[in-house]
């Protein structure tokens, strides 16, 4: 990523930043996400999904919330396992396309348009089973503790959290240098935010982002352990992995046979992205 001149734009104003990013995100996305994949495979599931099923379990006849769903398609996925889902995103161009494509494969969603910190107004208190969050979603809330209390809020007694996400030492990684180094250059811990300038999103596409200003906020994982303990969660489940769905650093990643991206040389190096299980006491 790009750093943004920091006077140029005020990461105060993230909300904004990070909503218009998105919506700039989406006529790519429909193009670069393989929807058409969904509709002619009624039994089709995410990637994404498709890693988290081991630990994530089975959730047939369970009612879930995907939180910051985007297009839908981890959502949908859930929803092919036996759930019951809603999904939730500010961005209300992504939450109209992944109505489309629920109704296209011929599932009742429920999606709705909104912050994440307003999600139990929008959903209601204490309605879930278990809260899904996939990958690259915490980085866009600017306080893990507001998220802890509000998944904490929306869960029923003896409900769970599943969220798979990019680790923190990942986020802190800077791009790799002409000499193949890769140094730490951004906060581990939880900051008032930093500003990237991004021309182009994580799929192939034409032209540039309308909207390529965004605003990252990483949270270390004592800070996010601390939150979810604070929330009345308990944690039952937490690995770590060598890999994401996505590449994150160029010519430095490679991708494997499950469409993982991990370090080029000794991926055992770098802890890439976490799974995490909590309980609602």
């Amino acid at each position: 990523m790009e750093d943004a001149p920091r006077q140029a734009i005020d990461p105060a104003d993230h909300r904004r930043i990070n909503e218009a990013n998105w919506d700039s995100r989406v006529p790519h996305h429909l193009l670069g996400y393989d929807l058409e994949r969904f509709r002619a495979d009624p039994g089709y599931i995410s990637r994404v999904v498709a890693f988290d099923v081991p630990r994530l379990g089975p959730v047939d006849g369970f009612r879930g919330v995907h939180l910051q769903c985007h297009l839908g398609t981890d959502t949908l996925s859930l929803a092919r396992l036996g759930a019951t889902m809603s999904g939730l995103d500010f961005s209300g161009v992504a939450i109209d396309a992944a109505r489309e494509l629920a109704v296209s494969t011929g599932h009742e969603i429920d999606y709705v348009q909104s912050e994440v910190d307003a999600a139990v107004d929008a959903l209601g208190a204490a309605q879930f089973d278990f809260v899904y969050t996939g990958v690259g979603a915490l980085c866009w809330l600017p306080s893990v503790e507001r998220w802890a209390a509000v998944v904490a809020a929306l869960l029923r007694p003896g409900g769970f959290l599943f969220i798979r996400e990019g680790h923190p030492m990942l986020w802190t990684l800077g791009d790799a240098r002409p000499d193949q180094v890769v140094s730490v250059e951004y906060p581990y811990f939880e900051t008032e935010g930093v500003v990237f300038i991004e021309d182009h999103t994580y799929v192939e596409h034409e032209g540039t982002l309308a909207s390529p200003a965004m605003v990252h906020f990483n949270h270390g994982l004592a800070e996010i352990f601390n939150a979810l303990w604070s929330a009345g969660l308990t944690i039952t489940l937490f690995e770590e992995h060598p890999s994401v769905p996505w590449n994150p650093l160029g010519d430095e990643f490679v991708e494997d046979a499950t469409g993982e991206w991990r370090l080029r040389d000794a991926p055992e190096r770098l802890a890439a992205s976490y799974t995490l299980r909590a309980e609602k006491r």
